[in-house]
């Protein structure tokens, strides 16, 4: 199937550095428990049984472009879905994240990371994907898909949940670099097809998320992680949609991040959108950054000003084209959705008059 074509709104613009009409806005985690109607929908069951049913994606997807007037949605789903669905043992437990029953240890586990095949293994998430589509056609409302970046999605395969120090995932990858380019390969490969489906579906950008990047030095993070970060990207570059890479902690890696070949990197609240613009180039958008923290217990006019300063930061040294404002994670559980609310209201308003 040939990918359909690229929606001409502010958030796809400005991926590719061209004039918006406004700063386009949406928030990471914007669909969570933060908002009432996502817990009424989705009730107390696993997060992994609700991105299973495809009405209810769709649904919890949709919800914060209801009720935040974002530019963007972002499909309702998890960097682990396309592991769950071949079966390698990956759950996610309230409260925790992503854990696995039998974590990755050695060669003979490679056979357990068969070939992605979403057409069978989840039709789900492209049913998701299509009603969602559908729904924003015509609204100048993106839909982005996502994937987790290889090695995200290993760490937690390898430590078997979250962790602090990786010092699992840094004894296979120092210790045997052959098993470790194994591993990634494969992941790198099951990312693609998840981000192909999701971009044939109806996706008119796409995110990889390498959450956990910031754990590694420059020198790990250019052996071991950018190619097949890299691959990823060049496995999805003829579908022609607009590409995010976003890292947490990764201040010092946005050099090399920038050289992965995605169209934006996602800067989190560390690092000022300014300096972060000279360390990854001109010929990238950024998109951030503002410190979800803020967002919880802040006065107004603390978030104001803070947010105000982002929108700053992000149009130093250019026409203010190539920011996407988001936050530098995710929104957080405690947030307060009406201090959200008001953000988009400022970064439209204030970037519409220019």
């Amino acid at each position: 199937m040939s990918a359909p074509a690229v929606a001409d709104t502010d958030l796809v613009r400005a991926c590719l550095r061209q004039p918006v009409s406004r700063t386009p806005v949406w928030f990471m985690r914007q669909a969570g428990r933060a908002l009432p109607e996502y817990r009424a929908a989705r009730g107390s069951g696993s997060i992994l049984t609700a991105i299973g049913d495809g009405d209810l994606a769709a649904e919890l997807t949709l919800q914060p472009v209801r009720r935040y007037g974002v530019d963007a949605a972002i499909l309702f789903s998890d960097i682990v879905v396309p592991v769950h669905a071949i079966g390698f043992g990956v759950d996610v437990e309230p409260g925790r994240g992503p854990v696995v029953a039998q974590p990755f240890a050695g060669a003979a586990d490679l056979a357990r990371l068969r070939p992605l095949e979403p057409a069978t293994d989840l039709p789900y998430v492209t049913d998701a994907v299509g009603l969602v589509a559908r729904e924003l056609a015509g609204s100048g409302v993106a839909l982005i898909g996502f994937a987790g970046a290889p090695f995200t999605v290993a760490s937690y395969l390898i430590e078997g949940g979250p962790s602090r120090t990786f010092t699992k995932v840094k004894s296979l990858m120092h210790g045997d670099p052959a098993l470790w380019a194994a591993l990634m390969e494969r992941l790198a490969a099951m990312s693609v097809a998840f981000l192909r489906a999701q971009v044939e579906a109806g996706v008119q950008a796409v995110q990889l998320f390498d959450s956990w990047a910031g754990s590694l030095s420059p020198d790990e993070y250019r052996r071991f992680v950018l190619p097949a970060t890299r691959a990823v990207l060049e496995g999805i570059a003829d579908l022609g949609v607009p590409t995010i890479l976003f890292g947490v902690g990764t201040g010092e890696l946005l050099g090399l991040m920038a050289t992965a070949g995605a169209d934006v990197i996602g800067v989190d609240w560390r690092v000022p959108l300014d300096v972060a613009r000279a360390r990854v180039g001109p010929d990238h958008a950024v998109q951030g950054n503002l410190d979800p923290a803020l967002c919880v217990s802040s006065p107004w006019p603390v978030v104001e000003a803070a947010a105000r300063q982002v929108m700053a930061d992000g149009a130093a040294g250019g026409s203010g084209t190539g920011h996407i404002f988001n936050l530098g994670h995710g929104v957080l559980p405690e947030a307060d959705i009406g201090i959200l609310a008001a953000v988009v209201d400022l970064v439209h308003e204030e970037s519409a008059r220019g």
